[in-house]
């Protein structure tokens, strides 16, 4: 399991219930752009303010949609073990290849804490799980040294690491005594994040340019640093945008702007301003 991830929106309709019909759109579009494989129900999918029954009922949607065709990984990580598992468990029954979970987030739980919580999320299932290193999301910073430890349990097959420190990620390879796969987070440092070890990248504006990525990806195996930068920097200027007006809200507008309705995002989003939302128009016209 390598390569360019999309982490999939979540399409919602006016009233905020998901459009299954949108999402099925937005996967084969993905689709044909050549991404690698789905990342679904994480921070871009808003996760985190939906219920597990509606995760689930993405997972089922993306599955449906998708089919054999790429490996998908399942976001499974909420503040409660009892719902991370019930999730896992229905990922699994639904034919993911994996599962993740960011640690749990507002308590400011100890690393043994985490450390039974990803060991009980993964004890449920039969499938390898994805640790989801997210500090800035939650607040728990997953060091090399616990990785190291983590990673001597097999059921571990890898780490999505949404951080700016490079250095960690190349520790992560290094410090741990087995191959595993580790995705680079950032989609503003994908190429960084491939030239410090990391096997591939998942990314939320992935879903609107992940042929960038996949063609970028392509360019540093081969060696074309140069052509990989280009890409890098094209890339960069269109996320300067999203984050300048509201990255979330802006990459739905793209989506929309492209002919697939992905609606608003859920509150406490706000909703985007007439100036972000024409900007985004330019963005779609250009890409």
């Amino acid at each position: 399991m390598e390569g360019i991830f999309t982490a999939l929106l979540t399409p919602f309709k006016e009233d905020y219930s998901i459009n299954g019909a949108s999402l099925h759109k937005l996967v084969e579009f993905n689709l044909n752009m050549g991404v690698n494989g789905f990342y679904v129900g994480g921070s871009t999918g808003e996760g985190m303010i939906m219920n597990s029954e509606e995760r689930k009922e993405v997972f089922r949607i993306v599955k449906e949609a998708s089919g054999n065709r790429v490996p998908l990984i399942a976001h499974c990580g909420t503040i409660s073990t009892d719902e991370a598992v019930s999730m896992a468990k229905t990922a699994e029954a639904l034919g993911y290849d994996a599962i993740s979970a960011v640690a749990p987030y507002y308590y400011g739980f100890s690393y043994p804490a985490i450390r039974k919580y990803y060991n009980d999320i993964a004890s449920s299932v039969d499938i390898p799980m994805v640790v989801y290193n997210f500090p800035g999301g939650n607040g728990f910073t997953f060091t090399a040294d616990y990785a190291a430890e983590m990673f001597e349990d097999e059921r571990f097959m890898g780490i999505k690491h949404t951080s700016t420190d490079l250095f960690a990620l190349q520790q992560f390879k290094q410090k741990i005594k087995r191959p595993i796969t580790v995705f680079n987070g950032f989609d503003e440092m994908c190429l960084g994040g491939l030239a410090m070890g990391a096997d591939g990248a998942i990314g939320s504006t992935y879903n609107f340019m992940g042929n960038k990525f996949v063609k970028l990806r392509e360019h540093f195996l081969n060696g074309e640093i140069k052509e990989a930068q280009k890409l890098q920097d094209e890339a960069n200027a269109i996320i300067a945008q999203l984050v300048k007006y509201g990255v979330m809200p802006c990459e739905k507008a793209i989506m929309t702007h492209l002919g697939i309705d992905c609606g608003p995002c859920r509150r406490p989003f706000l909703p985007l301003s007439e100036e972000g939302f024409n900007a985004m128009k330019a963005i779609a016209e250009n890409l």
